[in-house]
């Protein structure tokens, strides 16, 4: 304990001897300039921009790997909903099958919100705003190998994820 109060009195003959050269608050409030205010500008009418109606749809763990659904997926996007499904149905990969259940499921989540909002929709004018595939889970799985050993397999999966919208107007 009596190593303590040295201690304490030195911390307090620092203080002392510090110089009180620093400046009071006011002076310091003094020397801060202070940006000059801008003239408020005229108020403009806000202008009404056209938001497109979206509707989305997703499947999860879809039983089929990422790249052979990318390969069918990169052929819709962009396309309106009607052109999408023409390609989809007559598409022989099976992963055609699984986006179209989601395309369709899209078109009517856009038939419903517009029902709901008491707005027109016309489905003829949604085309596929936004369509990627994303990796799942994979399931792990043996399978018999040489010499009594088993060998991985890694059986994926993948996340569909489908955005329809309206055409903007113009376009």
């Amino acid at each position: 304990m009596a190593e303590k109060k040295p201690a304490a009195r030195k911390s307090a003959a620092k203080r002392a001897k510090t110089p009180a050269a620093k400046k009071p608050a006011a002076k310091k409030a003094a020397a801060k300039k202070v940006a000059p205010s801008r003239p408020a500008t005229p108020a403009r009418e806000p202008r009404i921009a056209y938001v497109p109606r979206e509707a989305r749809a997703f499947q999860r763990s879809t039983r089929q790997s990422p790249y052979k659904m990318r390969l069918v997926i990169d052929q819709i996007r962009g396309k309106s909903v009607n052109e999408a499904l023409g390609l989809l149905t007559f598409s022989k990969k099976h992963a055609a099958k699984q986006i179209e259940k989601v395309l369709r499921s899209a078109v009517a989540n856009a038939e419903y919100a517009a029902r709901n909002e008491n707005a027109s929709l016309d489905v003829d004018e949604l085309f596929v705003k936004r369509a990627i595939i994303n990796e799942g889970i994979k399931m792990k799985r043996w399978t018999p190998a040489a010499m009594g050993r088993a060998t991985p397999m890694l059986k994926r999966t993948s996340h569909v994820e489908i955005v329809v919208a309206e055409r903007p107007e113009g376009r």
